[in-house]
């Protein structure tokens, strides 16, 4: 080696793969790090899923728990509702005894006994009567069997065939009664009123 030689400053000589590596690093970590970003991505979009989840799955809780809380307020208003209206049959024919039967006959004070009973005992469990008679007519609570001419304002109730009954808010059974169309025009009435 001449000295020439020797004064020459000495290149440095890399390994061949080692300058790729070096080229290649800074993608590579570019698609580490893009790689790290759609994981945090996925990460928060599952935990986005997964909370909105969970809020509905308590939605869904609350809503179970409110439905049973009124169907078992409903079961303990009207759980009865069937045995009172299996006795509401009893209770028309002992009214109809006493509608027969003469002042001053000994049952009929019993029978009057026995339907006071059932009153209170009615009432005890929210059962109200219906109110029929000279009130309008209202299908919600009455049932029209018959439509007659009479001297009250039409559609008011002017008979009650059987009582009806409203248990707490709910219709038992409506009243049968007979509605009035109101007073009978006089013929010669009603053709001076098409004539004109």
């Amino acid at each position: 080696m001449s000295d020439e030689d020797a004064m020459r400053p000495k290149s440095v000589e890399t390994p061949a793969g080692a300058a790729a590596d070096a080229g290649s690093a800074e993608p590579a970590a570019a698609d580490e790090a893009a790689a790290g970003e759609r994981e945090r991505l996925e990460l928060r979009a599952e935990i986005a899923e997964i909370k909105d989840r969970w809020m509905r799955a308590q939605a869904d809780l609350e809503n179970f728990k409110r439905r049973a809380t009124r169907e078992k307020q409903d079961a303990l208003r009207f759980g009865s509702e069937q045995l009172l209206k299996d006795l509401l049959p009893v209770i028309d024919n002992l009214h109809r005894a006493l509608a027969h039967a003469g002042s001053d006959d000994p049952i009929a004070a019993g029978v009057e006994l026995v339907l006071r009973g059932f009153d209170e005992v009615f009432e005890r469990h929210g059962v109200k009567v219906v109110s029929a008679r000279g009130t309008p007519f209202d299908p919600s609570f009455h049932e029209a069997i018959s439509h007659v001419e009479s001297e009250h304002p039409p559609n008011t109730v002017i008979d009650e065939h059987q009582r009806g009954y409203i248990l707490h808010d709910r219709l038992l059974r409506p009243a049968l009664v007979t509605v009035g169309k109101g007073p009978a025009r006089d013929e010669n009435v009603a053709k001076n009123a098409e004539d004109a």
